[in-house]
């Protein structure tokens, strides 16, 4: 099952508590304070990790709680500290404050580390009083409460690539074609019902590659929640490349530049710079064109967009290396620029 959101709940430590007390040993004349401090409580400690590919881990097991700061003790004895906990969430990850919307840490880098929740400091025993003047204080301090928040987390899929488009449109065929991903492929809508990635080799060098997001098929609408509504657009928020395809045959029983315009707008009403992107806009199913006038309405509209126009059957394959070219040639550095000086 693919979860890409869920919202948990954090409790670090509670910090241990100073406590009161005075040494009382035989054949010692003097005695005098020796209350310990308390031990700090743990973190909460959440961990980018290869791990995982979706958050169902955390769906089930929503509280996680670090432990608290052990007490004080007498002959000035700090209590232990708290066992800091670590919360592993896939490379991808944004986590957000449940109550204020805002941003809190996104995890872009495997072994990503953040304190999501700072442990409370272990309050101070009645020996830290002690003064000159003060030699039998009887002050001691309570540990401080641990810090505790509610988190959104969303996963939002790193990819070079993410394929755009409307249901049926050829995305998860083209994905199949172009690298080793297996998706479900149907002739009826919405047969995609979750991301889909793909790793794709460059032509000639198997050790340059790129990854491809097939993302479930926009409808008009999309971003008001009908079809699949936005549920799945943040995936594509981190590619570098947009491949919007786009149906040129009869069966669709559409206009290809109204699919192409209206899965525009869904982008745009989602968000402004995802529909800024650079984008290629790539004809599908030629194979299956009885019309011309269909495929050269969507190559001259895109003509007149600025963007790259591509013509592909994936039945076929026909305009499939081109297109693979150019993409990698749009995502991947040259290749005799070496990946440590990138």
């Amino acid at each position: 099952m693919f979860i890409d959101e869920v919202i948990i709940y954090v409790k670090a430590g509670d910090g241990g508590n100073g406590i009161l007390a005075f040494r009382r040993e035989k054949f010692v004349p003097k005695g005098g304070p020796s209350g310990g401090d308390g031990g700090r409580g743990g973190d909460v400690v959440m961990v980018a990790t290869k791990s995982y590919n979706t958050l169902l881990h955390l769906r089930y097991n929503p509280e996680h709680k670090a432990d608290r700061g052990r007490h004080g003790e007498g002959s000035n004895k700090k209590g232990r500290d708290g066992h800091s906990i670590e919360v592993g969430v896939p490379v991808g990850t944004a986590v957000y404050d449940a109550a204020t919307g805002d941003l809190v840490h996104d995890f872009v880098v495997a072994g990503d580390h953040f304190v999501i929740a700072r442990g409370g400091r272990g309050g101070r025993g009645n020996a830290r009083f002690t003064s000159p003047t003060h030699q039998a204080p009887t002050e001691h301090e309570d540990g401080k409460p641990g810090e505790e928040r509610r988190l959104q987390l969303e996963l939002k899929l790193l990819a070079d690539v993410g394929l755009v488009g409307f249901p049926n449109a050829g995305k998860s065929t083209l994905i199949s074609v172009i690298s080793a991903a297996r998706p479900k492929i149907a002739d009826y809508p919405f047969t995609t019902l979750e991301p889909n990635l793909g790793v794709v080799s460059a032509e000639g060098d198997r050790f340059r590659s790129y990854v491809v997001a097939d993302i479930p098929g926009l409808i008009e609408g999309a971003s008001e929640g009908h079809g699949l509504g936005i549920q799945f657009l943040r995936h594509v928020e981190r590619t570098r490349l947009l491949v919007h395809l786009v149906d040129v045959s009869e069966f669709s029983g559409r206009k290809p530049i109204d699919d192409f315009k209206i899965v525009m707008k869904e982008l745009a009403n989602f968000s402004e710079e995802l529909s800024k992107k650079p984008m290629f806009v790539v004809a599908t199913k030629t194979d299956a064109a009885q019309d011309p006038k269909r495929l050269k309405s969507l190559k001259d509209l895109a003509k007149r967009r600025g963007l790259p126009f591509f013509q592909i059957s994936s039945v076929t394959g026909e305009g499939i290396g081109e297109l693979k070219r150019a993409m990698a040639e749009q995502v991947l550095p040259p290749a005799d620029v070496p990946h440590w000086e990138l």
